[in-house]
């Protein structure tokens, strides 16, 4: 099976010897070895491996009722945050015409709330829903996770207050854990259409869950193609041998990681890829960032924020690399056209395709930042389609469980998170947290 992800590591020679980049490679397998074996820290989570080729038609073809239920619906609020939002929210952003929402379409818009608690948001939210047919996706394994609760309530009460309890019933699909939660309870309680969240498959790794896969049929896209990618990507990552992406990745950037480049910066040359990368700070950001250790994931959108952040990334402190997405060809053709006056000087770009100019701006640059000491590495895909996007997560998903091991710390933990959630609770006054309220008050 020809892999469709094609990584380039030229711009990473200097800064990392052949013997070294061999020795990472060795520990990298040794990392697979533990993650394929599931012997290391976090294994009971690790559903999310089989899950593109396990898939069951039945799950899918549920998830293409919803779409065919809520046809004529305008508006549909995926409620979530975390995995259960920037998934959904990063598939979405990259298949979609990017003006959608002025050109006007048959299947329903996808809007998100919970992924903040900003009044003037879910205020302008409802605002919006006032004036739309709507249904609403709510997504929580617990149901109690902060934002999306207090966002659910408001959506569910408005959902009633509009149609009526039993029809806003119908309107409501809630994916959740099989058996137990608020949320599962509530479900079971008023009849929704349910989705399982499995219990082996964490929120950051679950975009190939009803987590994504509801939100993407409902929009009208193809699911089972996303799933295919995936699959096949899958197959490919399964083996073991030096030749497998996703070693590949994981190797390079630990060997980079230890010879001082602490910040990843994740490049896309193509707006639509940007919540791509948001999902990809999350997945490597809560995997690799504990014990004191981790590379920082950042990024940016080029040729957009070479305006803004190319002068740091190309003379600041040397702490970064970058990890670029490359697109090999745009689903559109459109070329820069003459000009009789030439008066911006452009005219020798005249005939070209818009996508040459982008191409040669990231070759530009991949030069320019590595002679300024910034390694690069490329990660090529054919085009932007739910196959390759369905390839280009499992790639990301399983090279970040073997780089996670191979940093020595649990991929599939996120202790930290509760530190927050912990303080908040305490300073909105929840009951039972009266003596940290105090204290927290005292403080800043």
């Amino acid at each position: 099976m020809e892999n469709n992800i094609k990584i380039d590591l030229k711009a990473t020679e200097k800064f990392v010897s052949e013997q070294e980049f061999s020795n990472y490679i060795n520990s990298a397998l040794k990392a697979f070895d533990t993650l394929e074996g599931r012997k290391g820290k976090g294994s009971e989570y690790l559903g999310w491996m089989n899950l593109p080729s396990k898939t069951s038609e039945e799950l899918i073809s549920d998830c293409e009722k919803v779409a065919k239920r809520w046809a004529g619906v305008e508006l549909v609020v995926v409620i979530g945050i975390g995995g259960s939002y920037l998934g959904a929210k990063s598939a979405l952003d990259a298949l979609s015409h990017s003006f959608q929402t002025h050109l006007g379409r048959k299947t329903p818009q996808i809007v998100f709330a919970g992924q903040n608690v900003s009044e003037e948001y879910l205020a302008e939210l409802i605002d919006l829903m006032s004036v739309k047919s709507v249904a609403c996706i709510v997504i929580s394994k617990s149901g109690t996770t902060t934002e999306p609760a207090v966002a659910f309530r408001i959506i569910k009460n408005f959902l009633e207050e509009k149609y009526g309890r039993r029809d806003a019933a119908i309107r409501i699909v809630a994916i959740t854990d099989a058996s137990k939660g608020a949320l599962k309870v509530l479900a079971d309680n008023e009849g929704y259409t349910t989705f399982v969240i499995p219990d082996d498959i964490g929120g950051r790794f679950s975009v190939l869950t009803p987590v994504g896969l509801v939100p993407l049929a409902v929009a009208g896209f193809d699911i089972r193609y996303l799933l295919k990618g995936a699959a096949d990507m899958e197959n490919i990552c399964s083996e073991r041998s030096p030749d497998n992406p996703a070693v590949i990745y994981a190797a390079i950037r630990n060997a980079l990681y230890n010879n001082g480049k602490k910040v990843e910066l994740l490049v896309t040359y193509n707006p639509k890829l940007q919540y791509v990368a948001e999902w990809w700070k999350q997945l490597f950001g809560e995997s690799e960032g504990k014990e004191g250790k981790g590379i920082f994931p950042a990024s940016v959108n080029f040729t957009s924020d070479l305006h803004s952040m190319g002068q740091y990334i190309q003379q600041g402190e040397r702490i970064i690399f970058e990890t670029v997405i490359s697109v090999k060809k745009s689903n559109r053709s459109l070329l820069s056209n003459s000009d009789s006056q030439n008066l911006d000087g452009l005219n020798f770009i005249s005939d070209k395709h818009l996508d040459v100019c982008n191409k040669m701006a990231e070759l530009g640059t991949k030069i320019a930042h590595y002679d300024g000491g910034v390694p690069n590495i490329k990660i090529e895909i054919p085009s932007i389609n739910e196959y390759n996007l369905g390839s280009l997560y499992y790639f990301f998903e399983k090279a970040c469980g073997i780089s996670a091991y191979m940093l020595g710390v649990n991929p599939f933990d996120q202790p930290g998170v509760e530190d927050y959630k912990i303080n908040m609770f305490a300073l909105l006054g929840k009951p039972g947290y009266e003596k940290r309220e105090q204290e927290l008050k005292g403080r800043f």
